[in-house]
């Protein structure tokens, strides 16, 4: 299909995004953004469906011991349940040695426009159409080092930072989420961007538009179906950075209830 995607314009500075009212002030966003008009294929209908150590990301079959929409919204039951869970396919897709879940996001997209990243000033979570990946190197080996000193882990050859999404309501069919194929990303069209929350900044990689990024998305996913997209590889060779956004489908039913998920983030640890 035929729509846009958010990309950042330019890299003249590092862009930063309050997700707090900014301080004097300010704008939200320092970037410079634009819909910026891209395909997006249905991996469906793929005669070699994607994979997680080819094009970066992955669906897999993943039914869930928890009840949809009622359980996640239980922070209690998604940590004691849905992490073990998630940590069980982590392994399972890519032949790690551990998996750590450190951090899960559920959305709820609110009613209107869609937003850049979702959250701000104290509102829930919504969708994030803005094109991004999670970490840049030195985020992701901040995280590693957390992780390390929490669970007294002295020594690690090889690891990766892994997103596991799936919808909380069924099906997809309001803003689904793309991911683009990484081998169709260059080094030079990633950007560090800072996002400023209330009690910590994080740092992202936000894109620059490049014609030959190929995107895709799953028609209508289902609960029981899970996104897997890599965040960051150490390992030379492997895909590293897979960008992602919400769209706005331009098929979706005028009456289709907003969109909910959840997605876990998630250390890999390999021998």
């Amino acid at each position: 299909m035929q729509t846009t995607l958010e990309y950042l314009r330019a890299a003249l500075h590092k862009p930063v995004t309050y997700m707090l009212a900014p301080p004097g002030g300010h704008t939200w966003d320092t970037g410079d953004y634009a819909a910026l008009p891209v395909t997006i294929r249905d991996g469906r209908r793929m005669a070699d469906a994607p994979a997680l150590d080819r094009e970066g990301f992955q669906l897999c079959s993943a039914p869930s011991a928890l009840r949809a929409p009622h359980d996640f919204r239980e922070r209690e039951a998604i940590q004691r349940v849905y992490y073990r869970e998630m940590e069980d396919l982590a392994r399972a897709v890519t032949g790690a040695s551990r998996a750590i879940v450190f951090d899960h996001l559920v959305r709820r997209r609110d009613p209107g426009t869609l937003t850049p990243f979702g959250a701000r000033d104290g509102r829930r979570p919504s969708t994030a159409t803005r094109v991004h990946c999670d970490f840049t190197p030195a985020s992701a080996q901040r995280r590693l080092a957390l992780e390390m000193e929490a669970h007294g882990i002295e020594h690690v050859a090889r690891f990766a930072i892994l997103n596991l999404w799936r919808t909380t309501r069924l099906p997809v069919l309001d803003a689904p989420l793309a991911v683009c194929d990484a081998r169709t990303v260059r080094r030079e069209d990633l950007v560090a961007a800072d996002i400023v929350y209330p009690t910590r900044t994080g740092e992202i990689f936000e894109v620059l538009y490049n014609p030959d990024h190929a995107w895709t998305y799953f028609h209508a996913m289902q609960f029981d179906e899970v996104l897997a997209f890599k965040q960051y590889d150490s390992a030379a060779g492997m895909p590293c950075y897979t960008p992602h956004a919400a769209f706005a489908h331009p098929a979706t039913p005028a009456d289709t209830p907003p969109r909910e998920s959840i997605e876990i983030r998630c250390l890999l640890i390999f021998d």
